[in-house]
């Protein structure tokens, strides 16, 4: 008796596979089946095979039950999977290999753990109509009616958002959170190095309590803004490391540049100018005011810097592992956008200050019109804003042509250029644009007055984004909005300056209470709109970290979507709770009228550490003996 005839019949056992990774000689052995009839099955098999492969599908040998599919776009994937292939009952899941490069990532498509005939064919009838779709464009995939999710369907979708999608709202999260506190701080600096100078000059008791007043408000400020920054880079390791090891050799000693010469001078004159008010001489007492001014803008020198490089690389060269090392460190630091925007950074921090003092002083003024704290902080505050708004939009408007020259799909973004203008672009005030279609659609728009910004002419052309492959189109409907919320803004602190002006001349400035609620209402104007500028900056320069030459996408690290996102959970419960209550604080503290005689930061018992008990310098009048 032949080994075949002593086997039980074919027929007597179930024909499928179970869901396990076996190739189809080791399935076809599992199911005892003879040669003839393995021949048979395999040429059954290799015609849908062939059927895919002139469809233009890939198919990996010796996996039968696993197709990947090429599609690197997650909500691409999505719409395969929900759109096309859920409805034949076939599921989607991405292989998880964090060393296959992004762009190249495939799909596992497995038709069900029973692999039967049926089910194999079902299978590549629908990956031939999802080829066939795809063909026809995304359009056609996102027309289609969308399934029902129930709540599995959506902890499964969420499972599968894309790590680097995570990564940049994680980054994006944290430096917008921290963004708002050095500009404070570059602003405020500044102005209580003026108070104390006019202090010494004048002798005027207003000047020195309002240096106490704010410098409480100072101290909170910088110390939230070092802390929310210190997990930046980290996550330069973390999640970018790609980036931090291509760009390491031209952006670390710009880093360290900023650490030792603007952050070491803020650190080391900090404590005698917050506790030694009565330790030093007055006027040692303001140099050491004077340097954390002076650091704290240095250190907007060399963080400017390094973003600027990236904005617009110059100096560099590039070794054998693919890194950009330098080459003129003059030409990196003094990069061509770097001018431009440590100008525009510097005096949006000076806005941001004086419209938050301005608030205050409002407040204070509408409860109590004869407070000389509030009058003179008031009105210090109207004459920086009148002065730096008109300075801001000419450095903005100067700004944006060295964008157009060096990134000009950013400026196409922001001003909603989908097509070329070849006699003269219009102005679109508002929109909603249409990354798909290419176009803004409900435009509100003012002929060829976007020429006359950019080129000074009314019939100079400008090119749009159908000049640039799609692949290096940023987002723009955010770059577009970012971009009116912070010029809009900028508009609304021109006016409140320009009323200031006219109030002082009527000599109501003290007096008019509709201005004093309008400068109370914009005082979080300053920080809505440096996050709005730094979206336009940052966002606009997609999909690239180094403008042209690295993209976001070759940029981050090789991990996981649960990975990112635990830790972006993370930073937003403890963003959210930590520097809550500290802006709490701060508001509190603010809501205070500042008085004659104010109280600066006073250190609380015991002063000293030394010795091995503080009771001296808990209670002064006791006296330790060595009787006792």
């Amino acid at each position: 008796m032949s080994s075949a005839a002593a086997r039980p019949a074919s027929s007597s056992r179930p024909r499928y596979v179970p869901y396990r990774a076996a190739g189809a000689r080791a399935a076809l052995r599992h199911l005892g089946a003879s040669r003839a009839e393995r021949g048979a099955q395999q040429r059954s098999a290799a015609a849908p095979m062939a059927r895919l492969r002139k469809a233009g599908l890939p198919v990996l040998p010796g996996q039968s039950h696993v197709l990947p599919v090429m599609a690197g776009d997650v909500h691409l994937r999505r719409r395969i999977s929900e759109a096309l292939l859920e409805p034949h009952g076939i599921s989607v899941q991405p292989i998880d290999d964090p060393t296959v490069p992004r762009g190249g990532e495939r799909l596992r498509i497995t038709p069900s753990p029973r692999r039967t005939e049926t089910r194999r064919r079902a299978l590549v009838e629908a990956l031939v109509e999802v080829r066939s779709r795809l063909g026809r464009g995304e359009v056609s995939l996102a027309a289609r009616p969308r399934p029902h999710r129930d709540a599995q369907e959506v902890t499964d979708m969420l499972a599968n958002v894309d790590a680097l999608l995570l990564a940049r709202w994680q980054f994006g999260f944290t430096v917008a959170f921290h963004i708002v506190f050095p500009a404070f701080s570059i602003g405020l600096a500044s102005y209580l190095m003026v108070l104390e100078g006019l202090w010494l000059a004048t002798g005027r008791q207003v000047f020195i309590d309002l240096f106490r007043y704010w410098i409480k408000i100072f101290a909170i400020g910088f110390a939230m803004g070092v802390v929310s920054g210190l997990v930046m880079s980290y996550q330069f390791g973390t999640n970018w490391s790609v980036y931090a090891d291509k760009t390491g050799p031209v952006l670390g000693p710009l880093m360290a540049y900023e650490v030792l010469s603007a952050f070491f001078l803020e650190a080391g004159f900090l404590g005698v100018m917050l506790f030694g008010m009565t330790k030093v001489g007055p006027r040692l007492h303001f140099l050491a005011t004077l340097m954390v001014a002076v650091g704290t803008f240095f250190s907007a020198f060399w963080i400017l810097s390094v973003n600027s490089w990236m904005q617009t690389p110059q100096g560099y060269a590039t070794n054998d592992a693919g890194q950009f090392v330098p080459a003129d460190w003059w030409a990196i630091v003094f990069n061509p956008s770097f001018p431009y925007r440590l100008v525009h950074m510097v005096l949006a921090a000076y806005l941001t200050t004086a419209l938050v003092v301005g608030a205050v002083g409002a407040w204070h003024l509408l409860r109590d019109r004869t407070n000389e704290g509030a009058r003179t902080m008031f009105s210090m505050a109207m004459w920086m804003l009148a002065v730096v708004a008109p300075l801001q939009i000419l450095a903005g408007d100067a700004h944006g042509l060295n964008t157009l020259e060096h990134q000009p799909t950013k400026v196409m973004a922001m001003e909603g250029h989908y097509r070329s203008h070849p006699d003269g672009a219009p102005l679109i005030l508002f929109g909603l644009p249409d990354q798909e279609a290419g176009t803004v659609r409900y435009a509100v728009e003012v002929p060829k007055l976007s020429s006359l910004i950019l080129k000074h002419g009314l019939d100079e052309p400008l090119k749009g984004l159908d000049s640039v492959p799609r692949e290096n189109w940023p987002p723009v409907p955010v770059v577009f909005w970012s971009f009116r919320v912070m010029v809009g803004l900028g508009m609304l602190m021109l006016l409140l300056g320009c009323l200031s002006l006219l109030a002082r001349y009527k000599g109501k400035l003290y007096q008019w209470a509709a201005l004093h609620r309008f400068a109370l209402a914009m005082g979080p104007a300053g920080f809505v709109a440096v996050v709005a500028g730094w979206i336009t900056t940052e966002v606009g320069r997609q999909p690239f970290t180094v403008y042209g030459l690295l993209r976001t996408a070759e940029s981050a690290s090789p991990l996981h979507a649960p990975a990112v996102a635990a830790s972006l959970t993370a930073f937003v419960l403890v963003y959210f709770a930590v520097f809550g209550m500290g802006t709490v604080y701060i508001l509190h503290l603010m809501a205070k009228s500042p008085h004659r005689g104010e109280r600066g930061i006073e250190p609380g018992a015991p002063i000293r550490t030394a010795g091995i008990t503080p009771a001296p310098s808990v209670d002064r009048d006791r006296t330790l003996h060595p009787a006792e």
